[in-house]
């Protein structure tokens, strides 16, 4: 199971989510107008659930009917967005420009992995 990010976050992006995700697997473009959750990535531990200041990050199995079309496009996103190549990265974290953005990019095995117990 993942979360799923859905239509009260179009055009928000507010980055409160992503800000408390433990294993940093929500992403966007500048392009997008919406976060996503990677199903790959995503730990289901929740927490970014009740920081969303517009109530639209549900439980994959919990997503309310009128936001079922948001768990395919979900899924669908990261077949055409991959996070682990090195140019997704860098427009993932949302930087215009890749080649000033790269240095502040951090690979992913550079990123420190949050261990809960």
């Amino acid at each position: 199971m993942t979360y799923i990010i859905t239509e009260p976050c179009v055009g928000v992006k507010d980055a409160a989510c992503v800000d408390v995700c433990p294993v940093d697997c929500i992403y966007t473009k500048d392009e997008d107008d919406m976060y996503y959750i990677s199903p790959d990535e995503c730990i289901d531990c929740a927490a970014c659930e009740p920081v969303c200041p517009v109530t639209a990050i549900f439980a994959e199995d919990a997503t309310p009917p009128q936001f079922a079309p948001y768990i395919p496009m979900n899924y669908e996103y990261f077949e055409n967005n991959d996070p682990g190549r090195p140019e997704a990265q860098v427009a993932l974290g949302g930087a215009s420009t890749p080649a000033s953005a790269q240095a502040l990019v951090r690979p992913l095995e550079a990123r420190p992995l949050k261990v809960f117990y």
